[in-house]
């Protein structure tokens, strides 16, 4: 049989309208922001269609709204070609929670529920202890660990793809990582537009509020395999599920590691589900063996059914 991974994007690809198309062309699309509407009693559809764009972006509508476009594109893609199923999911930092139900861990409501709760504890962290980030071009990630050790105050918070790492802390620890990093040969060092300081220690008060809603979600075991960030690597026992989520809150995202993981494994295709095409950049600069396609507006549909019949 064909291997397949099924990716989900994170915080950062959203954009006003993403889904519109699905939602009006397909029922079951339309539904699933329904449901997420119903479930948070919140009207997230409203925001995702029609913006304004400073409020999608808010961490508390934001981390929904790109769960819920990712499961209404994954509903139709099951519904439309239902013979098309995922040896293994994953997703970019809040993406994971997308991958988790994907890969039948855990059901929509509660899936939805507990990303609400991310979302609260990690805005009320970026309010506590303001914070940001940087993508640093052109070096990898033990080049950038060693340029950084000793500054206090930032730490290594993804690990996206050859040659684009991402820092995080505080403002001042990151200017510094800057000076440090393009002293050292990094090509450009971008400032990111972000809350805080994602994947760092400056998220601890998050992670320990997030903690006990982790230990208490109905997780359970599946068929479909699953790549979590904080370990680069397969998972498959609940309770380290349980785990690697709470730890994702501050440790660094090792996405390269876990797409190199997936590609040990024989994977044929790569299907990024959502808004944009980030993680099918990252696969072109990784190198895997298998192709990679995104799905996020209705006539990506076609190529799909095209590469899987």
């Amino acid at each position: 049989m064909k291997k397949r991974a099924f990716l989900f994007p994170g915080q950062g690809a959203q954009y006003v309208g993403m889904g519109k198309d699905f939602s009006n062309s397909y029922a079951i699309a339309k539904e699933t922001f329904q449901e997420a509407d119903d479930t948070l009693n919140v009207p997230l559809s409203k925001v995702i269609f029609e913006g304004p764009e400073n409020s999608l972006t808010e961490t508390k509508h934001c981390q929904a709204a790109i769960f819920v476009n990712s499961i209404a594109i994954l509903r139709v893609i099951r519904q439309q070609i239902n013979s098309f199923v995922p040896f293994v999911t994953a997703g970019l930092s809040l993406g994971e929670y997308s991958a988790l139900f994907a890969a039948e861990k855990l059901g929509f409501k509660d899936t939805l529920l507990l990303l609400q709760k991310r979302a609260l504890f990690m805005n009320e962290a970026c309010v506590r202890v303001p914070g940001t980030m940087a993508a640093v071009l052109g070096l990898n990630g033990e080049h950038v660990e060693t340029a950084i050790q000793n500054i206090p105050g930032v730490w290594v918070a993804n690990y996206n793809c050859p040659g684009q790492i991402v820092i995080s802390g505080t403002k001042e620890g990151v200017e510094k990582g800057t000076l440090i990093l393009k002293e050292t040969g990094a090509k450009r060092v971008i400032p990111l537009s972000v809350a805080g300081a994602f994947h760092s220690a400056l998220m601890q008060s998050a992670q320990d509020q997030l903690a006990p809603f982790i230990m208490a979600a109905p997780l359970q075991e599946s068929s479909t395999h699953f790549v979590m960030n904080a370990i680069g690597d397969f998972v498959s026992m609940v309770s380290d599920m349980r785990k690697y989520l709470i730890a994702q809150v501050t440790s660094s995202v090792r996405w390269e590691q876990g797409i190199r993981a997936m590609n040990e494994r024989g994977i044929d295709l790569f299907v990024e589900i959502g808004c944009g095409s980030t993680l099918s950049g990252m696969n072109r600069k990784i190198g895997t063996a298998g192709e990679t396609i995104s799905i996020e507006k209705v006539s990506d549909l076609e190529k799909l059914g095209n590469l899987v019949c």
